[in-house]
């Protein structure tokens, strides 16, 4: 790198030096745009945190129906917020390694059957009272129980036992789980005052940013806690976070200043917003996927040739390019890709087949009568567009779809997972384990697509406790063909998170986890 790009890339970085201008003068030099962003992401770090101003974030993925529930959070704003302002126990690093929160330290038997979590000293809630082993235990137990309706109750019914022992909580389970740790990142597992159990809406967690203004589908502020035990993270004095549903609203705010970040850019756009005085579209490779999602359980879909026909009549390739715009790859009806260590890449890729969707359409015995697919603009980034693509795709074999548009506000409380039909979105999960625990096995309460399967539910639990990765590996292509094959999702493609920031904001960085550097934009960025 010669001088007059050093010089420029340490102005760039503090913010006195026009990102675009640099980028440009380095692609003169042919450095590409990947290793220019990088060049200037490590610089900003080098440059270190600046404390203070205002962040503005315009977000897609809220609801006046929202609650401050953890357990309850089904959306990207709540699920956003509480990364602002909660804490778990452990969060998962880019990378892929645990990172300690809450909990210090972790021992396990050499089993993994009984796992010790050592609570930080010196943490405060947001209404003064000091955390205790007793509010993570309680915050543990409320997640347990299945009136809680939690999001994690399918990641917690492996528990036998828990307890407090002096600093520390233990946790016993029924077979040995090597992923525990990770499983305890799950975003609903956000520690709050006794467990939430007086008021789990209240919105009393440990993190960076106090909620000071909470309005469902419309607006939240969160203000710099003043006692937050890490001086490392929270940088700015105000976060504001915007509710701006429409795609199109949420760029032109972006462009205009009014936020500084925005998540879900459509990708139809990412390429000209990227071009935009101002601003650069980041966007990551990882775990999410759009899906269109059956009941195993409700008529016409109990009927497994109905379901392979329906999955047979989708075309994949068509989708990922119209919809994804290339922000993306193929999907295969399992909602596992190569971002998991232990995914089998040998299982045979699904592709469109009208003549074989003919003809288990045909021996589904169906009556002929429209099947219903619900979807909304807020279901995924084009996902209106996606269920006309598949109600076309799905006539030239014969199947009769009929597209109904729900409203985005309250699509994620009336419609998904209640509807038996209908678009949806996941954002993945670090290990396998969590993302069938959390919505494939019988009992967890996200069970979206009505899939029970004993025969399933045993794989699981058999490659929860098996410690050799070839044989647990072996486990989940087991479990992978079987909801391929028998189960009620449909994954057509596996979305990139795609994302717009502004230049005056430092510190951003790739996260393949979860969308806005799994939640953590907020966190770990600052004022250039």
């Amino acid at each position: 790198m010669n001088d007059e790009l050093k010089y420029l890339l340490a102005r760039t970085a503090q913010g006195k030096y026009n990102r675009r201008a640099f980028l440009g003068k380095a692609g003169a030099l042919g450095i590409t745009a990947v290793a220019a962003n990088t060049m200037l992401s490590s610089a900003a770090h080098a440059a270190g945190p600046v404390r203070g101003g205002t962040l503005s974030i315009g977000l897609g993925g809220g609801e006046s129906t929202n609650s401050l529930d953890p357990a309850a959070a089904t959306s990207q704003v709540i699920f956003n917020i509480l990364r602002q302002s909660g804490e778990n126990l452990v969060n998962v690093s880019p990378s892929g390694e645990i990172d300690f929160r809450l909990a210090e330290s972790i021992e396990s038997t050499a089993d993994a059957k009984t796992w010790s979590f050592k609570i930080r000293k010196g943490v405060e809630f947001h209404n003064g009272k000091t955390l205790t082993p007793e509010d993570v235990l309680a915050t543990l137990e409320r997640h347990s129980n299945e009136e809680s309706k939690s999001g994690a109750l399918g990641i917690m019914q492996g528990i036998e036992s828990m307890r407090v022992d002096g600093d520390s909580v233990e946790v016993t389970l029924t077979t040995p789980n090597a992923d525990l740790p990770f499983l305890m990142a799950d975003y609903h597992l956000v520690i709050q005052p006794n467990g939430g159990m007086d008021d789990p809406t209240a919105g009393i967690f440990t993190g960076p940013y106090a909620i000071t203004v909470n309005e469902p589908g419309v607006r939240y502020v969160g203000e710099r806690f003043a006692n937050y035990w890490d001086d490392s993270i929270g940088h700015f004095d105000t976060v504001e976070t915007l509710v701006i549903n429409d795609a199109t609203a949420r760029s032109a705010a972006l462009q205009s200043g009014q936020v500084q970040m925005i998540n879900q850019v459509d990708p139809n756009v990412a390429g000209l917003l990227d071009r935009s005085p101002g601003l650069s579209v980041r966007n990551v490779s990882g775990r999410g996927h759009y899906v269109f999602i059956m009941h195993c359980d409700t008529a016409p879909f109990d009927n497994n040739d109905l379901r392979l026909a329906l999955k047979y009549a989708i075309n994949r390739e068509e989708m990922v390019e119209k919809i994804l715009s290339g922000y993306g790859s193929i999907g295969n009806d399992i909602p596992i890709n190569a971002a998991y260590p232990l995914f089998d890449d040998t299982i045979a890729q699904r592709t469109y087949d009208p003549e074989k969707a003919a003809f288990h359409y045909k021996k589904s015995g169906h009556d002929g009568s429209p099947i219903i697919l619900r979807t909304a603009d807020g279901a995924f980034p084009g996902a209106v567009d996606a269920a006309a693509l598949f109600q076309q795709s799905a006539a030239a074999a014969g199947i009769p779809l009929e597209i109904k548009r729900e409203p985005n506000d309250g699509y994620w409380s009336e419609v998904w997972n209640k509807q038996p039909f209908c678009a949806s979105y996941w954002s993945g999960r670090p290990v396998q384990d969590q993302m069938y625990s959390t919505a494939y096995t019988t009992g967890a309460d996200w069970n979206d697509t009505r899939f029970f399967n004993d025969t399933f539910d045993g794989i699981v639990l058999e490659a929860r406790s098996e410690l050799d990765l070839v044989k647990r590996k072996a486990l989940y292509s087991e479990a992978a063909m079987l909801v391929r094959d028998e189960g009620g999702v449909i994954c057509p493609m596996f979305n990139d998170f795609v994302e717009g920031v502004r230049d005056d904001i430092a510190g951003w960085e790739a996260d393949p986890n979860l969308e806005m550097m799994n939640g953590f934009a907020a966190v770990k960025c600052w004022k250039a």
